[in-house]
């Protein structure tokens, strides 16, 4: 049986973020990849010019259209601009109730423009986050979710976590890659145990989509049926490698994209 992922999120132009990037991670990981598009974005390694967002009832029927044919291994959704779309992605999952669902609640670019409306922060965390296998916040945005100041190191990541965990969410992989130090530290945290997961930090602005192409890569993991510890810890080593393969490409002008096909090119 082909193992399938579908990825329902936005659009990105230039190719590092986005279903782009998610495609990119669950061809390299051996996996056939579907996509709902929900926005368009005209964005390129320095920022996003622009959003366009798919109509609701639009996002509904690609998600139909996709359910109804393929049998989809797990979910990974990404940008969601708006409440109404967030409402479309979520009876969607309850009318297919995929086997597992990563959401990585993208709120802002790595150029710091923001994709997620404020007010639609709410109906996101209502919504789909008990819905999900694992929510997969950065930094920033597990402040933004939990309404805490900036985790500055592990303990602070771990509280940031268990308030998601006791917000609805049923496991939490919050990441360290925002923070400082010699190492990048993730945690996957669960209501039964806490997963350290550390990699030296590369020092790169080529980081672009690397959120994207992590919790794609966590998707791939449990489209493959690997158990979600097992789905995270290969998608961390994945990660790591493509951001330290990322100096081989030249790419843009501004923060330029890991490398998803680091081990072949």
């Amino acid at each position: 049986m082909t193992a399938i992922a579908l990825t329902i999120a936005g659009s990105d132009s230039g190719g590092g973020a986005g279903i782009q990037a998610d495609l990119k991670t669950f061809s390299a990981l051996g996996v056939y990849g579907a996509s709902v598009v929900t926005a368009l974005t005209a964005q390129n390694t320095r920022g996003v010019q622009g959003i366009h967002d798919v109509p609701p009832a639009f996002v509904r029927a690609q998600i139909d259209s996709v359910m109804s044919d393929l049998q989809v291994g797990a979910v990974k959704i990404g940008m969601l601009s708006r409440a109404g779309v967030i409402r479309a992605v979520s009876e969607g999952l309850e009318r297919w109730s995929p086997m597992a669902c990563v959401l990585d609640p993208v709120m802002v670019a790595t150029s710091g423009d923001r994709l997620l409306a404020p007010s639609a922060v709410a109906s996101l965390m209502r919504h789909l986050m008990p819905r999900a296998t694992v929510v997969t916040p950065n930094l920033h945005e597990a402040a933004l979710m939990t309404g805490q100041p900036l985790a500055r190191g592990e303990d602070d990541m771990r509280r940031q976590a268990e308030t998601l965990l006791g917000a609805g969410a049923r496991a939490v992989l919050i990441k360290g890659g925002h923070g400082e130090g010699s190492e990048s530290v993730d945690l996957l945290v669960t209501p039964r145990s806490t997963m350290r997961l550390s990699a030296p930090r590369v020092p790169t602005r080529n980081v672009h989509g690397t959120g994207c192409t992590l919790s794609a890569a966590v998707a791939a993991g449990l489209a493959r049926g690997l158990r979600l510890a097992d789905a995270v810890e290969d998608a961390k080593r994945y990660v790591s490698a493509s951001i330290a393969g990322s100096s081989r490409l030249s790419v843009g002008r501004g923060n330029g994209p890991a490398h998803h096909f680091h081990h072949w090119w």
